[in-house]
């Protein structure tokens, strides 16, 4: 009997050592839960970033909203080179050479009759003639800029002025924004590019060697653009086709 009461009260102080121990833990975890000190900004410091990040994004963004703009002109007149390439390639295969298009024509009917044969074999949403009340101009920053006499406006905007000769030759104008918006400027957003039966319908100038800038030449910008894939010649000086190509 007695060392049953010695095993019993052996037992008693080790449950109540056991439960006190994780009283007291359980206390002290709860303690330093309460007096656990917390990190955050403040709200001038949450201010101070926010400004940082702002002058960050003004410096960056209106670069980034250039670039993207101007590939997106690059596409857009590479696309329309090629449309153009197809025309006068469907137009010659229908109506014969273009240096015959105009036998016995005036040069004022020369034009609209390259018009009307290159345009049939192009898709646009409306027609420019002297009588559409769309002959407006492409101001080449020469003062009062080409008359748009015949062309077609495309779906996206584009204007392309169609200017034929009876020597089976001619230029064609484009203005990739439009003719009411952008610059309307050599090299920005206005292009030419000039085609001839002798040349195999429309082609590139030879622009190797020449030091491509700003407004340099609305033939040259053209040949640069389609050639290179860029218009960097807005952001840098010294490109050369074969030499630099790119301000990177």
């Amino acid at each position: 009997g007695r060392a049953v009461e010695q095993l019993n009260s052996s037992i008693s102080v080790k449950l109540f050592n056991l439960s006190t121990i994780k009283l007291k833990n359980l206390f002290t975890i709860y303690d330093s839960r309460l007096t656990k000190k917390v990190f955050a900004f403040t709200l001038a410091e949450t201010l101070i970033v926010m400004g940082v990040i702002g002058v960050v994004a003004s410096l960056t963004l209106p670069n980034l909203n250039q670039s993207t703009n101007n590939k997106e002109k690059v596409a857009k007149l590479q696309k329309i080179y090629s449309n153009l390439n197809d025309a006068f390639g469907r137009a010659t295969a229908v109506y014969g050479p273009m240096d015959e298009w105009c036998s016995g024509l005036t040069d004022a009917n020369c034009k609209k009759r390259h018009f009307e044969r290159v345009t049939e074999f192009m898709k646009y949403s409306k027609k420019c003639t002297v009588s559409d009340n769309c002959s407006l101009k492409f101001n080449t920053g020469s003062s009062g800029g080409n008359i748009m006499t015949y062309g077609v406006i495309l779906a996206d905007g584009t204007a392309i002025n169609i200017n034929g000769f009876s020597s089976g030759a001619g230029s064609i104008m484009v203005d990739i924004d439009g003719l009411s918006k952008g610059k309307n400027y050599s090299c920005y957003d206005y292009f030419q590019f000039n085609y001839s039966q002798s040349r195999g319908g429309l082609y590139l100038d030879d622009i190797s060697g020449e030091s491509i800038s700003v407004g340099y030449c609305s033939t040259c910008c053209a040949a640069w653009v389609i050639q290179t894939g860029n218009m960097d010649y807005l952001k840098c000086t010294g490109l050369k086709l074969g030499e630099k190509t790119t301000c990177k």
